[in-house]
C-alpha cells in the first residue's frame, strides 16, 4: 500500500485550518486516513509554537513503514529536524510567463525608438520657430505695447 504523510484540509471558505495525517495515497485529499498525526493553521503568525503541532513518534513510525511525505509537510519535518534538508532546483520558478515576456519586449521596443527619435533631434539642427526672428518679435511687442497706451 502506497502511503503519504499529507495535509488535509479543513476550516471554511477563506479561513484554512489542515490536519497533518497519514493516508493511503489512492484516497481523496480530504477523505479517509489511517492516522491524525497532527494540525497546521497557516493563519496563525509563523513565529507561533500552535502553527505546526505534530505527534514525532508517529511521524517517525509511518516514516519507518515506508510512508512519503509530500513537499510541504517534508518542509514541516525538515524544520523540526526530523528529516535532512533536500536541495531544492527549481530554475523557472522567477522566470516570467509568456505575456509578461511579451509586454516587455514591447516596453523595450517603445523605449529604443524613443531613444532613436531623441538621437535623431539632437543630432539635427534646430529648425527655425515658424519663421519668427528676434528683431520680428521685438516690433510686434513694441506695435502691442504702442496700441495699448493709446
Amino acid at each position: 500500500m502506497a502511503m503519504k504523510i499529507r495535509l488535509a484540509r479543513g476550516g471554511s471558505k477563506k479561513r484554512p485550518h489542515y490536519a497533518i495525517v497519514a493516508s493511503d495515497s489512492r484516497m481523496p485529499r480530504d477523505g479517509r486516513f489511517l492516522e491524525k498525526l497532527g494540525i497546521y493553521n497557516p493563519l496563525l503568525p509563523k513565529d507561533s509554537e500552535d502553527r505546526i503541532r505534530m505527534d514525532m513518534e508517529r511521524v517517525q513510525y509511518w516514516l519507518s513503514q515506508g510512508a512519503q511525505p509530500t513537499d510541504r509537510v517534508a518542509r514541516f519535518l525538515e524544520a523540526a529536524g526530523v528529516q535532512e534538508k533536500t536541495a531544492r532546483n527549481n530554475p523557472k520558478k522567477a522566470e516570467p510567463g509568456k505575456a509578461a515576456k511579451d509586454r516587455a519586449q514591447k516596453r523595450a521596443d517603445r523605449e529604443e525608438a524613443a531613444r532613436a527619435a531623441a538621437a535623431e533631434a539632437a543630432n539635427s539642427p534646430a529648425p527655425a520657430q515658424a519663421g519668427v526672428t528676434d528683431e520680428t518679435a521685438l516690433d510686434a511687442s513694441e506695435a502691442t505695447s504702442g496700441t495699448e497706451s493709446a
